[in-house]
Formats: C-alpha cells, structure tokens, sequence
C-alpha cells in the first residue's frame, strides 16, 4: 500500500479563472525521495501546503489526499503536526523564537511532549545536524544557510514520517545550497523519511531523487526515474524541464550521445573525456562588451553596521559599476549583498565612505528624488513590495503616486504585465501567487517607474529555467536602452550567462571584478557545473552552450 496517495485532486483559488491543481494523482512509497519540478505557477507550492493541513490555501479542492492508507482528515491534530514535516522557502518565514535552542524545542513543547523526552531529542538533533556551536546563538544572528538548517532540524525534532519542502535552497548560496540538500539526502537514506522537495535548482537535487515528478498547469506529465525523464525522448516538446536539466544531461543531450544519460559532474566529465577530450587543454577566445567608462554607481571605501557595538558588514568596500552593464555580485549568505544594495539605494547610511548613484552623492538626493525615474530596488522577499489586494490595484496605486494621469494607468499597467508574462495574475491576490510569480509582478511593477538604475536582489530565485532564460534576455534588452543594472545573486548559472562582469563579496569586500570568463574559469566553487565539467579540457567555457559549441568544433571521438 502507498505510504502518501494523492487521487484526482484539484484545487481553485478564490476568484481564479482557472485551476492551480487539475485532476492529479500520483502515489509515493515509504521511504521515496522524490523531487517535484514544474514551471513557476505550476501548482507545485499548492500541491505542498494542501499536503500540510495546517497551511492549506482557502479555496475549493476536489479529490482525495491519503497518508497510509487513511484519509487526510482522518488524522488527529498530533499526528498531522508531527509525522508531516514542511520546510518553506524563506529561512525567516518559519523560525519562531530568539534562540537556536529554543526553536528546536518549540514543536515538542507544543504537543506537550515530556521535558526529558523534548531534552534528549533537541540534543540528538542539535548533534545530528552540527548545531552545538550555534546551540545558544540568537537565531536573527544566523546566515540564511544556518537558519535554513535549523528549520529542518525543527521539523525532524518531531520525528516527521513525511518531509515536504518547498524551493528550500532559493535563498541559499551555492556552498549552504550543496549541504543543505546532502543533509536532506542523508536523512532521508540514514532515518527513512519520505521526502518530497520541490526545486527548480536541479543541478544536485536531480540525481539525489528516487523518481521525479513533472507538473505542468496543475497536471501530471511525467513521473519516473531521473535517467529516465532525462531521456530526451521521454519529456513532451517544448518541457520547462528541458532548460532546467542539470548541466550533464543538457551537454548530453545537444551533443547527441547514445547511451545512459550522465546525471553528474563526473558523469558529465566522464563521457567528455571519452568522446572529445583534446590533445591538450583548448582556449576559446570569448568577446567582452565594450563598457562606457562612466560610473552609475561608486562606492569609495564604505564601512558599515547595523548597531554601534556590533561588527562591519561592509569593511573598506569599493565598487564601480559602469552606466550600461549588467554587473552581478556573488557571495555567501551574510556576506553583504542586501547591505550593499541598501546602502546604494540610500536606504542604509554608512559610518565612513562616499556612496555615489548616477554621477550624485546619494545623500543629495531629496524628497524621494532619487526613485523616480531614477533608481528601483526588488528586494530579496518580493512580498514586500505589495501594498493592494490585488497586482493590478498594486500597479495603478504606484502609478498615480508617479502622477500619471487616471485616464493613462489602466494600459500602462497592462502594459506592464505583457512586458513581464503576468496579465493573468493582474486579478490574483499578490499574497496567493507563488514566490517566482510574485518576483515577476514586483519587477513589473518597478519598471512603471522607468528606472535608469535597476538594483535586483536574487531576482532568479522561485523562478524556472526558460523564465530565467526570458529574465536575462530581458536585462540585456534594458541595459541596451540605458537601463544599468546591479543585481546581487547566488545564481552562478545565470551569472555566468548574463552578466557583463561578476565580482565576489567576501568579509565585506568586493574581490575579483572581472569578466563571467575570467571569473568563473578561475574558481572552483563559485563557478558553474558546465565549467567543471569542461576544465582542464576546455578551460575557459563556463555555460552548456559554450562547452557543446567547443565540442562540435572539437570533433567527436567514435
């Protein structure tokens, strides 16, 4: 008997002209690791909180959910809390109280579990996941990373028998993405959890999965093994998915192999070495864009903290960004990407440095001067930039506090719904989108006011491989009319495709600002997984296009 059984489900949120889930049904086995992949607004965060009955939208749902052969409702408020585990997306969205310790041990106090019972486990947990360092820390001190690792020990506190998880590395860099998702793999292989994650960073969460579950407008197109959906045969033309592959299938695949598909970095090296490796190590010669020379945004030796005894995030920093590029920033979580965007927005003031913003002190801007038509900021939590019941009331209240005439807004924000790929969201509550449809509508939004300075912080994340492709062509197209845009990110993928430079924010210092190629080619962890497929055999080539391009050029091995 299945261990969860989902039958004929559908669900429609209130006032939505079509379903979020149609008539989906799938089974998993104790035990399973499965991940579920889909475009943005697929109905993957939908399906996960329908699963969680504490968190389940309002709407109207048809179908059946099973956990062990018994019917969801059939479950008592204890067993629905604690043999369901959840994990979101935002690190903050889910910790509770001030201290590590304490959020371990909040679930088990809440079902009233005995003291030395609730003692043995936060200590066990704490051990398992290597928190005794940050067992006594304030949990607003910790990294996303951490914060993000503490939620999970939470919810394995409860000895869940089912972990559900929703786009739990988005906000992670890709050091605390990599060992995030090694410690749910271990739980699930070491404790036999059943897991079910949702994920569009695929690169590691692929291989890790038992089976994958594609959906696509709230249906079931495919559920197998992940050699199996990688086969190019199997996914139906034009898949979401296809884009999103890990970097070993796309090769793969473009190059036109036979055989078993590679699913990882070694794989991918392995059938490299095999069939193209040359005789000695080939550089391609790639084209950087010319750069203007005239700076959008300096920073000239910036110190900053957020509290008089607490230490610097930004320690000496100095950073050129010339108008017309897009210049992406990289570093870990709690490195000082937000910080350095806040600060440049003047939303944040520094201690000691000078902070200019297109050719002006940033300081001698006056009377929100500065944001019209000047510079926009998309935070790192989109949800924040929402202040009506629905984006098309967001859009025209913006719109007239620009002092665009009432007769002008309605087309101007339609306008920029088509620009973004949103008009069908334009009626939704902003709250009941999922986190890629909301970066979509808050970016939309921004444009209304036309800005010559573009800040973005981890705009990608929630967002799904052929959106992303249409979110960098889009950049380029602003940056080719004038628009400058700063975009800090843990994406390397999409750094390494979009970017005109990159630079690292490290201890509060931007090292290393150069080009994608000089850049990524050079390291060994923030760097893509086509350039680690490809190194020491095409040095230089970072994305799947440039290694399948240099492979062709190559010649094939029989």
């Amino acid at each position: 008997m299945p261990f969860l059984q989902v039958e004929n489900l559908s669900f429609r949120y209130p006032n939505a002209q079509a379903d979020a889930l149609s008539d989906l049904s799938f089974s998993m086995e104790a035990g399973e690791f499965v991940l579920l992949c889909g475009a943005s607004g697929c109905g993957k965060s939908t399906l996960l909180r329908l699963l969680k009955r504490e968190i389940s939208p309002h709407g109207k749902k048809n179908g059946r959910i099973l956990f062990g052969g018994r019917p969801q409702e059939a479950l008592d408020a204890r067993e629905s809390a604690s043999d369901i585990g959840f994990v979101g997306q935002n690190p903050d969205g889910q910790i509770v109280t001030d201290k590590v310790w304490h959020e371990l041990a909040f679930g088990a106090e809440s079902l009233g579990l005995p003291n030395d019972v609730i003692r043995r486990r936060v200590a066990e947990t704490a051990s398992y996941f290597g928190l005794e360092a940050q067992f006594r820390q304030a949990t607003d001190t910790l990294s996303g990373g951490q914060k993000q690792l503490v939620n999970l020990a939470s919810a394995t506190v409860l000895q869940p028998k089912l972990l559900l998880l929703d786009e739990p590395t988005g906000q992670l860099d890709p050091i605390a993405a990599s060992e995030f998702l090694s410690t749910l793999r271990k739980l699930n292989r070491e404790l036999g959890i059943t897991v079910l994650l949702a994920e569009h960073r695929l690169e590691e969460a692929f291989p890790l999965a038992d089976r994958v579950l594609l959906l696509e407008a709230g249906k079931s197109v495919l559920f197998g093994p992940p050699r199996e959906v990688g086969d190019p045969s199997k996914l139906p033309e034009g898949c979401v998915l296809s884009a999103g592959l890990p970097s070993a299938v796309r090769i793969f695949r473009s190059l036109g192999l036979s055989g078993d598909c590679p699913l990882t970095v070694r794989e991918g090296r392995e059938v490299l070495e095999a069939h193209y490796a040359p005789s000695e190590p080939s550089e391609t010669p790639f084209e950087s864009p010319a750069r203007t020379g005239e700076p959008a945004v300096e920073l000239r030796e910036v110190y900053f903290r957020y509290a008089k005894q607490s230490p610097d995030v930004l320690r000496g920093t100095s950073l050129r960004v010339e108008a017309g590029e897009c210049f992406f920033l990289l570093g870990g979580n709690g490195a000082g990407k937000t910080t350095a965007l806040q600060v440049i927005a003047g939303l944040e003031k520094p201690y000691r440095g000078k902070v200019s913003v297109l050719g002006k002190p940033v300081g001698s801007y006056r009377g929100g001067s500065l944001y019209r038509n000047g510079l926009s900021l998309l935070p790192q939590n989109p949800q924040t930039v929402f202040l009506q019941n629905t984006v098309r009331a967001d859009f025209l209240d913006l719109l007239q506090a620009l002092g665009v005439p009432r007769g002008e807004r309605e087309a101007l924000a339609v306008s920029a719904a088509e620009r973004l790929g949103v008009t069908s969201l334009l009626d939704r509550h902003p709250f009941d989108l999922s986190g890629g449809e909301q970066q979509k509508c808050a970016l939309a939004k921004l444009l209304l006011s036309k800005p010559r300075l573009l800040l973005l912080d981890e705009p990608t994340k929630g967002l799904d491989a052929v959106y992303k492709r249409f979110l960098g062509r889009f950049l380029r197209e602003l940056r080719d009319g004038g628009t400058t845009v700063l975009l800090a990110t843990h994406d390397v993928e999409f750094a390494a495709e979009y970017a005109d430079r990159c630079a690292l924010l490290f201890d509060g210092e931007v090292l290393s600002a150069g080009d994608p190629h000089d850049f990524f080619a050079g390291n060994s962890f923030y760097t893509t997984a086509a350039s680690r497929i490809a190194r020491g055999l095409f040095p230089n080539a970072i994305t799947c296009e440039e290694v399948v391009n240099v492979c062709r050029r190559a010649g094939g091995k029989p």
